[in-house]
């Protein structure tokens, strides 16, 4: 592929920008709820039987919070997310990118205003729904016109702004919290009602970006792809990229039932890869701390201030680290990145483990050096996962399907994601309770598997054009080669 010439214009920067609020907005939901399921006021009014159990001393430390219903609270939104990314491929490739990134605003602010009002656990759960349909949308849609207006040679920092995002939004939730739990007893209620701030900001930013130049092809609109292509590189000589984008249009109607070309033979290997990456980005065991941050320092002995600091400190972690693969995701590629994490990740986790395993007690607390460092080693572990795992869970995914399955193997990519983060979100803190500090171990093993995985089954996509993946991909790989006929074609179109 000839790489096009372009400038990175003020209004293609914009656009990268508003649309990354997407990430921002899903980053917030993560970091709010956790706090506000440590907040005394909100328990007491939606939760009483688990503030009873926290008020007491003696309850042990790994259960005080192990309430299914409170886990409901967080992990609902993903199950919704779940259903919605569905819906959402469908507005994805019918009506455009953009207009699946306004009705992913327009779900998350009347999340907000319902979870702000909240008088009863349906209300408070619905609300939880409205975020996730949000969310479905907003993950499905943002990662997808990240990679597609991005130039070749940026388009792994580019999609990165995503998940910059995404911590900015848990970094600010984390602030959020730590200056709301002194509002009582409406605290809780601010810190959910403001979820419509990057709602609103996304909303307003859908209608000023451009829509995508493949997705106005794929719709037989070329002459506004092509003008659209033009305004986003700032050149007007663009007919290389142009054609190569009209080609892969061309295969794409071909495939009139895209969900089943992906489970055709040679599509085994992008569906493989895209799904068992956000398998693992779950299991490294990244959102059990993020959603539950606060409440995982209160376990360890912290005061509920000081375990909302901590969380504040682990989100401004989160945010400098996703700028280190920003930087370096389009120098270095993304196994070394995901390679270097995994070892740092797994000795972290270990550290940790071993330190709760011998040191604190089921109703004790850790001497406070010793809590200290549990709170360097997360934000080791962190820091890690922002600059890999991360960021690459909706880069890699988003850059290995051919155009005419693209939006649907993204779906799938997504609703994954969400099933196993409601799996964790629902899971951890009954995980907690029974496995106590072992849980460190079995997320530590989860991190060998995906050492392995990359190794042995994960190509480099750094500098590939999205048009070339099989052929410089999948025909050049020891494993999945063979899934690829002879000719260097694709199985048959479904």
């Amino acid at each position: 592929m000839a790489e096009s010439t372009h400038k990175v214009t003020v209004y293609v920067f914009a656009c990268w920008i508003l649309a990354a609020f997407g990430g921002l907005m899903f980053g917030y939901d993560i970091g709010i709820s956790g706090g506000v399921t440590g907040m005394d006021d909100f328990l007491i009014k939606f939760f009483p039987k688990v503030h009873e159990r926290k008020m007491h001393v003696q309850e042990n430390n790994y259960c005080k919070y192990d309430d299914q219903m409170l886990q409901l609270f967080t992990s609902s939104l993903y199950i919704a997310a779940l259903v919605a990314s569905f819906f959402a491929s469908k507005a994805c490739s019918k009506l455009g990118r953009k207009p699946t990134i306004c009705m992913a605003s327009a779900f998350f602010i009347a999340g907000a205003i319902l979870s702000a009002a909240a008088e009863a656990k349906w209300m408070l759960i619905l609300g939880r729904i409205l975020f996730g349909i949000g969310v479905g949308f907003g993950n499905e849609a943002v990662p997808l016109f990240l990679t597609e207006i991005a130039p070749i040679q940026h388009r792994g920092a580019v999609n990165i702004l995503f998940q910059l995002f995404v911590t900015i939004g848990i970094f600010i939730a984390s602030l959020v919290n730590y200056g709301t739990s002194k509002l009582r007893p409406y605290g809780w209620r601010v810190s959910l009602g403001l979820a419509a701030v990057p709602g609103s900001i996304l909303f307003i930013g859908s209608l000023i970006i451009t829509e995508t130049p493949p997705s106005l092809i794929e719709r037989g609109k070329q002459e506004q792809g092509k003008a659209a292509l033009k305004k986003i590189r700032g050149v007007q000589e663009v007919d290389a990229e142009y054609n190569q984008i009209v080609d892969g249009c061309e295969q794409g109607k071909l495939v009139k039932q895209p969900f089943k070309k992906l489970f055709n033979k040679a599509g085994v290997p992008p569906l493989v890869i895209s799904n068992c990456i956000q398998v693992f980005q779950q299991f490294t065991g990244i959102n059990a701390i993020m959603f539950y941050a606060p409440v995982l320092f209160q376990t360890l002995g912290f005061k509920s201030d000081a375990s909302l600091l901590s969380a504040v400190i682990t989100g401004l972690v989160n945010v400098g680290s996703t700028f280190v693969s920003i930087y370096f995701v389009d120098k270095v590629g993304r196994r070394k990145l995901l390679l270097q994490a995994c070892i740092q990740m797994f000795i972290s986790q270990v550290a940790i483990g071993a330190i709760l395993v011998t040191h604190l007690q089921a109703t004790g607390t850790l001497h406070k050096g010793l809590a200290a460092v549990v709170v360097v080693l997360v934000c080791t572990f962190v820091m890690s996962f922002a600059w890999s795992w991360g960021p690459m869970g909706w880069l890699i995914p988003s850059e290995i399907y051919p155009i005419e399955t693209r939006t649907s193997g993204f779906a799938l990519a997504v609703s994954t994601n969400m099933i196993f983060t409601f799996i964790i979100a629902q899971a951890f803190l009954s995980m907690l309770c029974h496995m106590q500090a072992y849980i460190f171990f079995f997320f530590s093993a989860w991190i060998v598997v995906m050492g392995l995985f990359v190794v042995f089954l994960l190509p480099e996509t750094k500098g590939v054009p999205i048009e070339q993946v099989e052929e410089r991909l999948w025909k050049q790989h020891p494993v999945w080669k063979k899934y690829i006929s002879s000719d260097g074609k694709s199985n048959e179109m479904a």
